[in-house]
């Protein structure tokens, strides 16, 4: 099925769905960007706009905890309580025919990262998040499916040490923050509704203003910091790593203005053990990306994409795991490592794959202008694709993947006190990530603290 007849069964589909809620004259439908799992698409009936959330395949609810219907529930109680939460018009069922899913009102403001950063208020947006999480953290149970999960962190932690074995069990520094995990599971914590991924792209925001709280897909019961650490993972603060509070500001302030709002006090122990949990957590779900494009659940090109974020996580993991490590080994500098110049060889005679992979990218950035909405997103994508293909046709390259060193690590064998072992895997991330994402800004906050080098 092409795109045009794929919009078009779409269009028939949300007419039937939106007539149920009196609603007619479907127009205007297009993809939007983002979303790591999830399907939106933006379409306007009876003069005002809406959005479409659906599974891109069916396979997508296959092993949830929930579907779509508890989905919807769940934020039309946060929307009646006055959380930041859309308002959800009508969900699909089998015989609209276009999948699983639901339609929501449309909110103003923008998710775009880029352009919440650059707001000239953060201070009050970060205000307006903690107390928006305060009320989230605050919903009566009662008024919420009772098929909505609760976390044992225990139980958490044996899932990912399962999903980390079935992507091959190679990565010593996942390794690592799962053996630190088991090592400092905390005790259980009054369970309250954590949105789940609460974070800079799932936010909206207008003029310096909160003005809706997207993709509650992952909600679930749990403790309360997991979801206050969860936005503060550096990988969420995109250009403003300075910011440690969802690239808003400082934690004191964040903390504070939680508090303030009727949230109980933070804990910064637990905050930083889900701190560990998450960064842990989206590294394994980044790998799972290329299992979902390797079964054909979803062939999108992002999925191959993002399963090389990886990298961003494992040097964010390693960056919160040296703490712990010995303060001689923290303090230890690396040789400073080859650029790229040095590092490519003189090429000669026919062209590499990675310079074919480059003339690839110059060309496909002439038709930026040519394409629009998700198809330009997918051509960005395929451009960064092809980047990392460049890069990694190089020589002089350190392994990733080490299946013996993880289970010394797991046997307690070996730890960041043990041998070079803090250097070799510092080595091993800066250069993973130099190929992956090398305008990632924790990769030059690490390469300064770890080289010494601006």
């Amino acid at each position: 099925m092409g795109e045009s007849d794929a919009i078009r069964t779409l269009e028939g589909g949300l007419a039937t769905a939106m007539a149920r809620a009196g609603y007619s004259d479907i127009s205007g439908l297009r993809r939007l960007t983002g979303g790591a799992t999830m399907e939106s698409w933006r379409f306007s009936a009876g003069g005002e706009d809406y959005v479409l959330r659906r599974a891109p395949s069916l396979a997508f609810m296959e092993g949830r905890p929930y579907g779509h219907d508890v989905e919807a529930a769940v934020i039309r109680a946060a929307h009646g309580a006055g959380v930041k939460a859309p308002e959800v018009m009508v969900e699909l069922v089998p015989d609209d025919g276009i999948g699983s899913g639901f339609v929501m009102r449309a909110l103003p403001g923008t998710p775009d990262p880029k352009a919440i950063l650059a707001m000239e208020q953060p201070d009050q947006l970060l205000r307006e998040v903690a107390g928006d999480l305060a009320r989230i953290h605050s919903l009566d149970p009662a008024r919420l499916p009772a098929s909505i999960p609760t976390m044992d962190y225990a139980e958490g932690i044996a899932g990912m040490r399962q999903q980390f074995e079935d992507a091959g069990g190679d990565r010593p520094i996942i390794a690592l923050g799962l053996r630190w995990l088991t090592d400092h599971v905390p005790d259980a914590a009054t369970p309250v509704l954590n949105h789940g991924d609460y974070r800079l792209g799932n936010i909206l925001a207008e003029d310096s203003h909160l003005t809706g709280v997207l993709d509650w897909e992952l909600a679930h019961f749990g403790d309360r910091h997991e979801d206050l650490a969860f936005g503060c993972m550096a990988v969420w603060r995109f250009a403003r790593y300075d910011r440690p509070a969802l690239g808003l500001g400082a934690l004191e302030d964040y903390f504070a203005a939680y508090e303030a709002a009727g949230g109980a006090p933070v804990d910064r122990e637990r905050f930083r053990f889900w701190m560990i949990y998450r960064t842990v957590w989206w590294a394994l779900g980044c790998l799972r990306m290329a299992s979902f494009w390797r079964t054909g659940q979803d062939r999108m090109l992002e999925r191959v994409v993002i399963s090389r974020r990886t990298s961003e996580n494992e040097l964010d993991l390693l960056l919160l795991l040296e703490e712990d490590a010995p303060a001689a080994l923290r303090d230890s500098k690396l040789e400073v490592l080859p650029d790229d110049a040095t590092c490519q060889e003189t090429r000669r005679g026919e062209a590499g794959f990675g310079e074919i992979a480059t003339a690839i990218a110059e060309w496909l950035a002439t038709l930026k202008d040519k394409v629009e909405w998700h198809d330009r997103f997918q051509l960005a994508v395929a451009r960064n694709a092809l980047g990392m293909l460049a890069r990694e046709d190089r020589p002089f390259r350190r392994p990733v993947t080490d299946a013996g060193l993880c289970a010394d690590i797991f046997a307690g064998t070996t730890n960041l006190a043990e041998r070079d072992l803090l250097n070799e895997l510092r080595q091993r991330a800066l250069q993973k990530l130099e190929t992956d994402v090398p305008k990632y800004p924790a990769l030059a906050v690490a390469r300064n603290k770890w080289t010494g080098e601006d």
